[in-house]
């Protein structure tokens, strides 16, 4: 197991209406962001499960669509963050869980896009509606995720299940472990103090 510290050379800063192009009403956010990521090299890190034609083109722009007017699908937010190549906002739609005070994002999916953006960008924006959360990341560690993999399935097993291997929130910690590698992890830390 390596850990590395991944610091972003500049501060992020976008101007606009919060849609990161540019052409709102000039405030500006600005957030220097750092992220400390765990990873294990031989295991997981090729894993990604592609959604289907309905996810992408139903459910998650429905979801999308209702977090974006505030209305927030247990736990939905849509999350902004600087492509590592482009510096472009991207968005994806994502399931915040809260366990025991702290915060988490979970990649069901597998080390997808916004996985890779998030570990060079080293934070982003969760958004619900007009609310805007700036936050940094931190990575968590492969033997750290069997208590966050189990809360994540056991809120949203219906929704995610199929992507975690026959695993579910009854596995036992060795199960939840051994398909760690494969779900990234990041603890949120927002910039406001939660």
């Amino acid at each position: 197991m390596t850990t590395t510290t991944v610091t972003t050379a500049a501060a992020a800063a976008t101007a606009g209406n919060g849609n990161g192009n540019g052409n709102g009403n000039g405030n500006a956010t600005i957030a220097a962001t750092g992220i400390t990521a765990a990873t294990d090299a031989s295991a997981g890190a090729a894993h990604v499960q592609k959604p289907g034609w309905f996810t992408v083109q139903v459910l998650n722009r429905g979801v999308a669509w209702l977090t974006r007017r505030g209305f927030s699908v247990w736990g939905s937010r849509v999350l902004a963050v600087r492509g590592r190549k482009s510096g472009e906002w991207r968005r994806t739609p994502v399931n915040l869980l809260t366990l025991e005070g702290e915060r988490y994002l979970v990649a069901p999916r597998g080390h997808v896009q916004w996985t890779h953006n998030m570990r060079a960008a080293g934070g982003g924006e969760l958004h619900v509606g007009k609310r805007v959360e700036v936050f940094t990341a931190t990575e968590i560690a492969d033997d750290d995720k069997p208590a966050v993999l189990r809360a994540y399935l056991k809120r949203w097993k219906a929704e995610v299940g199929v992507f975690f291997g026959g695993v579910g929130p009854d596995s036992t910690d060795e199960e939840l472990r051994a398909i760690a590698p494969k779900h990234p992890v990041f603890r949120v830390h927002t910039t406001d103090g939660e």
